[in-house]
């Protein structure tokens, strides 16, 4: 498996996007694009190529959700993993979105220090709202 480098994050929040952003490249040393909505993110995914995309669950306009199922009709982007990220991470509603094909579901406010770790975790295939 490739080592995971580049990260699109895609978040409506500009002080989520911030602390993300100085965690994923500071702490984690990952390259990392940002959206803030999901069809900008549709926009750059194919340019940025990412390995992996953080995906904000609740967004104006387009959801996480739609925002996915629009990822997955991209040439080149019908498997690229994705990770949820929500504040509603009760069991149902996790089990639902790991249903879509998400590889994992971080639950905010996450911590910045350890979010590189749990991102690479997702991507090693050890997720943390399946265990």
């Amino acid at each position: 498996m490739q080592a995971l480098r580049k990260i699109l994050h895609v978040d409506d929040d500009v002080d989520i996007q911030f602390i993300a952003r100085m965690s994923l490249e500071s702490v984690g040393g990952f390259e990392v694009a940002q959206a803030s909505s999901g069809a900008d993110a549709l926009g750059l995914v194919t340019s940025f190529a990412p390995d992996l995309i953080l995906l904000d669950v609740m967004m104006p306009c387009m959801d996480g959700e739609e925002t996915l199922s629009r990822l997955r009709q991209i040439p080149g982007q019908e498997n690229t993993p994705v990770v949820f990220v929500t504040a509603k991470a009760h069991s149902e509603n996790v089990s639902r979105l790991l249903g879509q094909g998400a590889i994992d579901v971080i639950t905010k406010p996450f911590d910045p220090m350890t979010l590189p770790q749990v991102v690479q975790r997702a991507w090693d295939g050890q997720s943390v709202a399946a265990a």
